[in-house]
Order: structure tokens, then sequence, then C-alpha cells
């Protein structure tokens, strides 16, 4: 069961490494039902997390969710001895802080731009999660750390990039404004406008009509001369 448990992890991860560009040292950010729930199941997190994802990972939280682990007393008070040894990232409430689970949806709300890993026990955090594409979940189930396989959004966000839309919006905007600068788009105006002219009359035709009138149009003049001539003559 161990080894398909890590292949499984491996799978993912590589998933996560290709298609969202996660690198090693893995941020994992862990809120206060992560650590009980290690704690309960006697879990090592600092030493067998880097094992199950294979490459060395920074175990991370909020103040918001230290705040909130002391909030809850003594019923949490392990939770929070083991949540304070890890690296605190800053967040955004200082000031006003808020539960540990507002708090680390803020920190991946806008694209996730630190590549984070979220560890909890929380269904509501879980689940606003998985609407996020390229955030991956960790959870807790007896005694085991599993790392959940990719969510739906996260498929259909890289399964969209692989068929018509590889180029992002920003960068189409940016080929048709290069386009548009150098005259490519006037001149595929251009050329669609010469297709339009092409049915028109047949110059030929044209040419011998008028050299018709021009043969007319000297007969009456030789006569003359022929004339003029005949008149000297007498």
């Amino acid at each position: 069961m161990g080894v398909t448990r890590q292949k499984h992890a491996k799978k993912i991860m590589s998933f996560y490494k290709h298609n969202f560009q996660f690198r090693e040292p893995f941020q994992v950010l862990l809120d206060g039902t992560f650590c009980q729930a290690a704690l309960r199941n006697k879990i090592q997190i600092r030493e067998q997390l880097p094992g199950y994802l294979d490459g060395t990972a920074q175990l991370c939280t909020t103040r918001c969710v230290i705040k909130e682990l002391e909030s809850l007393g003594k019923a949490l008070y392990g939770a929070k001895l083991i949540a304070q040894r890890f690296q605190v990232r800053n967040c955004s409430h200082h000031n006003n802080p808020v539960s540990g689970s507002t708090c680390l949806f803020s920190m991946i709300e806008d694209g996730n731009p630190h590549h984070f890993f979220i560890a909890t026990q929380d269904q509501e955090l879980s689940n606003k999660v998985k609407r996020k594409p390229g955030i991956p979940l960790l959870f807790i189930i007896q005694n085991t750390m599993v790392l959940d396989k990719p969510s739906p959004k996260s498929l259909a966000f890289v399964q969209k990039l692989q068929t018509n839309q590889l180029v992002p919006e920003y960068q189409k905007q940016s080929i048709v404004e290069l386009k548009e600068k150098e005259g490519l788009v006037k001149q595929e105006g251009e050329k669609r406008r010469k297709r339009k002219r092409a049915g028109g009359p047949n110059p030929l035709s044209c040419l011998k009509k008028k050299k018709k009138k021009t043969q007319e149009g000297q007969e009456p003049s030789a006569e003359k001369k022929k004339r003029r001539k005949r008149k000297r003559n007498r």
C-alpha cells in the first residue's frame, strides 16, 4: 500500500510540476486543523512530508492561523505548538486577524503566484481550493497524509491550454498589436481588395475597339489627300 501511495503522489506531483511550474522547495501552507489531525494520528509532518512529495518542503503557516489556535485554548494547545515551529508567511490581516481558513484562501486567491500547497482538514476550505486551478491539496486520512488528485478545474485548465488556446489572452493581444505596427494586417486587406477588382471588362476587347475607330478615322483623311493631288495635277 505504501508503494502504491508513493506512485500516486509522484504522478500527481509530475502533473503540477509540468503544468503549473511547481519547484523545490515546495511551499506547504498548513492550518490548525491539519496540525491537530497530525498530532492525533502521530504523524511527524516535518520528517514524513518531504519523502511523500519526493522533494524538499518548506512548512509554513500564517499569523492568523496561530492566533486562531491561541484563541481556542487548551484543546488545541498541542496543534498551536506544532504550528509555531513553522515559518510564518506574511498575510494582509496584520491589524484585523481572520479565521485560519479565510487567511489561507486569501494567500492563493490571486492565482497562487508563490505556488503554495494547502494542507487542511477543513472541508469548506478544501472545496474553495478545488475551484481554483493549479493548487495542490493535502489532507490526512487516519494515519496517512494524502495528496489529493488534480481537481476538475485544474484538468480543464490544462486541457484548454493544450488545445486551441496555448497562447494566453494578453499574449494574443500583443501579437495583434505587433501585426498592426508592422503593417501585416493592412497587407492582408489590400490583397483582398485586389481580388475584388479582378472581375471587370476584358482589356483586350477594349483595345480592339480602339483600333477599329482609328482605322475608320484614317480612311476619310486618305481620300482627302487623293482629291488634293488630283486638283494639283489639273
